[in-house]
C-alpha cells in the first residue's frame, strides 16, 4: 500500500510528509491511551503480570528493554493471602477409583465462611516454594451471614456500616471439608497424613450470590425451583449449597423450593458422595447422576443402569418446567457450564439467576 500511495501523490514534499507522519503518530498515541488501564485500577495479587506499554506523546517506537515504558497489569484470584495454621483431621479416599480424596481441616476461626462457594488457598506449612492450591470448601458454611437489608434502606445501612467500621468478631474453631482431585503436582496434599499442618488463607470470594438473586423481589417471578449442575470435583461447592439450608429447599408438599441435582462423572467409580445422596433426597433434592462412559470397566464391579451421556444432555431431555420461577447453581468443566447456561437462558430462565461461585 505504501508504494501505491507514494506513486499516487508524487508532488508531496518531504517537509509535508514529515508533518503528516507526526500528526498520524499523535492520533495513534491518543487512541492507544484511551485503552490503557487507569492509574487507579485495582492490582490483583497472586497472579501473572502482563507488561502493558504506556503510549508516549511523540513516538510509537516502544523500547522493550526499558521498564520505565511499561505499566504492570495484574490478573489473578484476589488479594494477598493471610496465612494461618490448619491441622489435618482426616484424609480418605472419596470414591472407589481413588480419583479424589476427602480432606478435613481444623481451623482456628470458621466465622468468615458464610456463603456456599467460597474458597481458600492452601499450601505446605512454612513452604514458600510450592504454589498454593485453591480449594472450594465442600462442607456447610460455619459462619453466620448478615441479615438482608430492605432495598429502600440498603444505601443508608451501607453508609452507616462504612462510618462505623467493621464489627469485631470472636474467632470460633471449625472443621472444613474439601474434595480434591488428584493431579500430577498436588500429591503433597492428596497424600497428607492426619496430624500434619498446612497453611490456610483467609476465606476468599463471595460464593454463590444466592441471597441477591434467588431471594427477595429482584425479579417479577419468585424462585420456586432450584437446579444444580456439577461435574467431577465441582460437586464440592454444590454440596456446600445443599447442606447450607440457604437454598430454602424442602421435600415436595413442605412449602419450600423444589430442587434437582444433575451430577456428571466418567464412571460410577469416579463418583464421590454417593453415601450422601439419600440424605440430600430427604432434604428435598432429586439427585440425577449422569455417567459419560458407562462401558468402561469399574474396579468395584459396578454396572451402570442409570442416565448416560453428559449433564447438558440430561437437562435437554428433561427441560425446565417453570423457567421464569427457576434459578441454577453451576460448577464444573467449562463445556458443561457454557452449554447448560445456554440451555437455561433459551428456556426462559433469567440470566441473573444462573449462578457461579467465581
Amino acid at each position: 500500500h505504501s508504494r501505491c500511495i507514494t506513486s499516487s501523490y508524487p508532488t508531496i514534499s518531504r517537509p509535508l510528509t514529515a508533518i503528516m507522519k507526526l500528526l498520524i503518530a499523535a492520533l495513534l498515541t491518543s487512541a492507544a491511551s484511551a485503552f490503557a488501564p487507569p492509574s487507579s485500577s485495582v492490582a490483583y495479587r497472586q497472579s501473572t503480570v502482563l507488561e502493558v506499554p504506556i503510549a508516549k506523546s511523540n513516538t510509537l517506537n516502544y523500547n522493550v528493554a526499558s521498564r520505565n515504558n511499561y505499566r504492570p497489569l495484574f490478573m489473578g484470584w484476589g488479594p494477598d493471602p493471610i496465612w494461618s495454621a490448619g491441622a489435618v483431621e482426616s484424609n480418605i479416599q472419596a470414591c472407589p477409583s481413588g480419583l479424589c480424596v476427602s480432606l478435613k481441616l481444623n481451623v482456628d476461626d470458621g466465622t468468615e465462611f458464610m456463603y456456599p462457594g467460597q474458597y481458600v488457598q492452601v499450601k505446605p506449612s512454612g513452604d514458600t516454594d510450592v504454589n498454593p492450591v485453591f480449594l472450594a470448601i465442600a462442607s456447610a458454611p460455619t459462619g453466620t451471614p448478615p441479615k438482608p437489608t430492605p432495598p429502600g434502606k440498603k444505601k443508608a445501612k451501607e453508609e452507616a456500616d462504612a462510618a462505623a467500621g467493621p464489627e469485631p468478631s470472636t474467632p470460633e474453631p471449625a472443621t472444613w471439608e474439601f474434595l480434591i482431585k488428584k493431579t500430577d503436582n498436588n500429591d503433597w496434599i492428596t497424600n497428607i497424613k492426619p496430624g500434619q499442618t498446612v497453611d490456610v488463607s483467609q476465606v476468599m470470594g463471595g460464593g454463590f450470590p444466592i441471597q441477591d438473586n434467588l431471594d427477595g423481589f429482584k425479579y417479577d417471578f419468585p424462585t420456586q425451583n432450584v437446579l444444580l449442575f456439577a461435574t467431577g470435583s465441582g460437586i464440592a461447592p454444590i454440596r456446600s449449597a445443599i447442606e447450607s439450608k440457604q437454598l430454602n429447599i424442602s421435600p415436595a408438599g413442605s412449602g419450600g423450593r423444589s430442587c434437582t441435582l444433575y451430577y456428571g462423572v466418567k464412571t460410577p467409580d469416579d463418583m464421590p458422595y454417593v453415601s450422601k445422596f439419600a440424605q440430600w433426597e430427604e432434604l428435598g433434592v432429586q439427585v440425577v447422576p449422569v455417567i459419560s462412559q458407562p462401558d468402561l470397566p469399574c474396579e468395584s464391579g459396578a454396572v451402570w443402569k442409570g442416565r448416560t451421556g453428559y449433564v447438558q444432555n440430561a437437562l435437554e431431555e428433561d427441560g425446565v418446567p417453570i423457567p421464569r420461577n427457576s434459578g441454577a447453581l453451576l460448577c464444573g468443566v467449562k463445556g458443561m457450564c457454557e452449554s447448560v447456561k445456554s440451555e437455561l437462558l433459551e428456556s426462559g430462565v433469567f440470566e441473573g439467576r444462573v449462578l457461579f461461585n467465581f
